[in-house]
């Protein structure tokens, strides 16, 4: 089992505005049907061409840490908690568990390499097209 790289994502305090500023610059788009609008949390932009996905995720914190650009990584195959325990046999170390933040079958895990970056593991997709599992009652 392996993971992808789902998108970039980039802490900021205003995530429309960047996102933006970051569409102007590289000539990306909003997802067809999900348009950013001001006041959104999160915005996502992409590469029509090479389907790249930049998420832009405002974060309450005052001052931004120096590591602000990090890997959201989605399983090829498999679940998202069993990706987390293969990527911690190889040497990654948990920083944050966000299972279930938002409600039953939601969330991720966020971790860090050796050197200490830090990157997240998310559901596979065949988890989200799957939807909420009574097992997830938990996450």
């Amino acid at each position: 089992m392996t993971s992808f790289v789902s998108h970039t994502t980039v802490d900021c305090h205003n995530a429309y505005e960047l996102s933006e500023w970051w569409k102007s610059l590289l000539g990306y788009v909003d997802r067809e049907g999900d348009p950013n609008e001001p006041g959104h949390e999160e915005c996502e932009i992409h590469d029509a061409e090479t389907g790249h996905t930049i998420l832009f995720l405002e974060v309450p914190d005052t001052e931004l840490p120096a590591k602000r650009i990090h890997f959201d990584l989605r399983p090829r195959e498999g679940s998202r908690d069993a990706e987390v325990e293969r990527v911690r046999g190889l040497g990654a170390t948990e920083v944050a568990d966000q299972r279930g933040q938002y409600g039953p079958g939601t969330g991720w895990v966020v971790l860090a390499d050796p050197e200490g970056n830090q990157f997240c593991i998310l559901r596979s997709q065949a988890e989200v097209d799957a939807g909420p599992s009574p097992s997830d009652a938990t996450d």
